[in-house]
C-alpha cells in the first residue's frame, strides 16, 4: 500500500469504509443476486478480521479486508462460476455512450475481429428504477507493466496491439478520448501462480503471501487492451467533421488543447497524440523525472516524433502509424528484440545477466518467437 493510501486511511477509524466504499456495500446484495459476489469488506455483515480474537495481533494493513479500492467507480468481483472480473459503475445520464459503444466491439461482428483490443463487455446490468446506475463486467486485467516487461520484444508485441486497438476503433468511426498509459490494460493475470490483490499487487488477492510468477509474456503471450470508453465518441462518417471542444482527458499536454482560445478539434489525431505520448513519457524520453526513459528503444523516435507533432495535421493516420510501426520492426535483430527492458543508466548485475541471457537462448533454441504473438 502506499504512503498516500495510508494517509487516506487514517482519515477513518480502522475498519471504517470510506465514502465510495458504502456505494459498494449498499449494492453488495443487489450485485450477488445477479451473480457477482464482492469481496467480504464490502458485506452488510462485514466484521473487519483483525478485530477477531484469532488475529488480534494483526494490523488492518496486513489483512486482505483492509484493503481500499483504488479506483471509487471500479472494483472486482468473483462470479458466480467462479471467475474474477472487475465492475465498473457508469451513470448513464453522464456517460451517454459508454455502454453502446462497449457493447459495439463487444459484439459477435465485431469481438473475434484480431485487431480489436477494445475490452469486452461480458455483461451488463441494467439499472434498478429510479438509480441511473448501470454495471459493466469486464475481465479481470492488470497494469501492462504488472509483472514488469523482460524484454524489448515483449513491449513491442504491446506497442503493436495498442496501435492495432486504436487503428480498430478509428476504422469504425470511434474515438477513444483517453489514450493515457493506464487506459492501457494486459489479461497478464494468468502469468502468475495466483491472482495479485487490486489494492496491493505485490500480494495474493487471498493475502496469503505474496504473488510470484509461473510463466512469462515470451512464453504466455499476453493481449492488451484499450479500456474506459467514457469519453469515447461514435464518429459517423455522414456527421463530419467531428470537431469537439478543448479539452478532455487525462493528457493536458495536447497542443491543440493549450492554444489561447482553443478551437473545436479532430479526435482523431488527439487520439494519435496522446498514445505516442503515453510511449514517449514511459518508454522513448522518460517523464519529469517521474518515469525514467528505457534503454534501446530509439528505433521508436521517428514514429513517435511524428505521432506527437504540434500540428495535428501532421500526424499520421493510426493505419499509418501500424503500417510504419511493421516496418520498423523488421529492422530488428533477434539480440535487440531479446535484450532486457533497462532505465537508462541500469546495468544487470553479473547473476541476473547470466539469467537472463540463458532464458533467451533456452527459448531461442525451443523456437518460441522474441514477439510474442497471441
Amino acid at each position: 500500500m502506499t504512503s498516500s493510501n495510508i494517509s487516506f486511511v487514517d482519515k477513518f477509524e480502522a475498519g471504517q469504509l470510506g465514502k465510495k466504499e458504502t456505494f459498494w456495500r449498499d449494492h453488495y446484495n443487489f450485485l450477488k443476486d445477479r451473480g457477482y459476489t464482492l469481496r467480504n469488506r464490502y458485506s452488510p455483515d462485514w466484521v473487519p478480521s483483525w478485530k477477531s480474537q484469532k488475529n488480534s495481533s494483526k494490523s488492518w494493513r496486513d489483512c486482505e479486508d483492509g484493503q481500499l479500492i483504488h479506483y471509487a467507480r471500479v472494483v472486482d468481483a468473483v462470479r458466480a462460476d467462479g471467475s474474477l472480473v472487475v465492475l465498473k459503475e457508469i451513470e448513464i445520464d453522464s456517460n451517454p455512450e459508454e455502454i453502446p459503444i462497449g457493447k459495439l466491439f463487444s459484439s459477435e461482428t465485431l469481438a473475434k475481429h484480431p485487431k480489436n483490443h477494445c475490452v469486452p463487455f461480458l455483461d451488463v446490468i441494467e439499472p434498478f428504477e429510479g438509480s441511473g446506475l448501470a454495471f459493466v463486467v469486464m475481465p479481470y486485467l492488470l497494469k501492462t507493466v504488472n509483472p514488469p516487461f523482460e524484454t524489448i520484444g515483449e513491449v513491442v508485441a504491446y506497442f503493436r496491439q495498442i496501435f492495432e486497438g486504436l487503428e480498430f476503433m478509428h476504422n469504425n468511426h470511434v474515438s477513444h478520448g483517453d489514450c493515457k498509459a493506464d487506459n492501457f490494460m494486459g489479461d497478464t493475470v494468468s502469468l502468475f501462480k495466483h491472482p495479485p490483490h487490486p489494492s496491493t499487487p505485490y500480494m495474493r488477492r487471498d493475502y496469503r503471501g505474496e504473488v510470484s510468477l509461473s510463466t512469462s509474456r515470451t512464453k504466455k503471450p499476453v493481449k492488451y487492451y484499450l479500456i474506459d470508453f467514457g469519453l469515447s465518441k461514435v464518429c459517423r462518417p455522414e456527421d463530419a467533421p467531428h470537431f469537439r471542444p478543448p479539452p478532455w482527458g487525462g493528457d493536458k499536454s495536447v497542443p491543440e488543447f493549450s492554444l489561447p482560445e482553443a478551437k473545436p478539434c479532430d479526435p482523431f489525431p488527439v487520439d494519435v497524440y496522446c498514445m505516442g505520448n503515453s510511449i514517449r513519457r514511459y518508454y522513448t524520453d522518460g517523464w519529469d523525472g517521474f518515469v525514467k526513459r528505457k534503454q534501446g528503444f530509439d528505433f521508436m523516435e521517428g514514429l513517435i516524433d511524428d505521432m506527437t507533432n504540434s500540428d495535428p495535421q501532421k500526424r499520421p493516420s493510426m493505419t499509418d502509424v501500424v503500417l510504419r510501426f511493421e516496418e520498423i520492426i523488421k529492422g530488428l535483430d533477434d539480440k535487440k528484440l531479446r535484450s532486457p527492458v533497462l532505465d537508462v543508466g541500469e546495468k544487470l548485475g553479473a547473476f541476473r545477466k547470466i539469467s537472463h541471457w540463458t532464458t533467451q537462448w533456452i527459448n531461442k533454441l525451443r523456437g518460441i518467437p522474441a514477439i510474442p504473438s497471441t
